[in-house]
């Protein structure tokens, strides 16, 4: 009775085990996947800045029309997180980064667990918070510029009060389904 015992709780142990190296492939992949779309967050915040005077190119940009793969940006965060990437740039506005594990599972009583790599996947996406002025919007003035709840009267000579790369674009992960190991 007392070895049954010891192997329920070794067993229980090494699920544990699996249980942590898997939430470390999640953590990767969670944090590969925004990193590379925060950063093309912050590269179309940046253009929207740069063309702040054409309210024409706005609407381009809100759709994440010249939008970089930052797929190098998921590899690097991934590998600080103990994991391998594959990263996939989905044009316009997301990434699905797949990680596997460095390190296996372990020895453990489970058999075969010595060799096994955890994986995990996920998918951030990157959502335009502002919707573009009306196509006749005419004049010297720039057009207002609502983002959700908030409206912008804008002063492109006066960097400080424009909108930050956050109050135009939300990056969040999108659910999926738990099919990983």
């Amino acid at each position: 009775m007392v070895a049954g015992l010891l192997f329920l709780a070794l067993a229980y142990l090494a699920v544990g085990q699996a249980t942590v190296n898997r939430s470390g492939a999640q953590t990767a992949a969670d944090a590969a996947a925004l990193a590379a779309a925060q950063k093309t967050r912050d590269q179309l915040a940046g253009m929207w800045v740069d063309d702040v005077r054409d309210p024409a190119k706005w609407g381009p940009i809100f759709a994440g029309d010249g939008g970089v793969d930052f797929c190098s940006r998921a590899d690097r965060l991934a590998e600080q997180n103990g994991a391998t990437a594959q990263c996939h740039f989905q044009p316009p506005l997301s990434y699905t980064v797949e990680v596997k594990t460095n390190k296996p599972v372990g020895d453990s009583v489970v058999p075969g667990t010595e060799n096994v790599y955890s994986t995990a996947h996920a998918t951030a996406v990157i959502e335009p918070l502002c919707k573009p002025p009306d196509a006749g919007v005419k004049g010297n003035d720039l057009p207002q510029l609502i983002c959700r709840d908030k409206v912008w009267d804008l002063k492109p000579d006066d960097p400080s009060g424009l909108p930050k790369p956050n109050d135009l674009f939300d990056v969040h992960l999108a659910d999926s389904p738990a099919n990983d190991q």
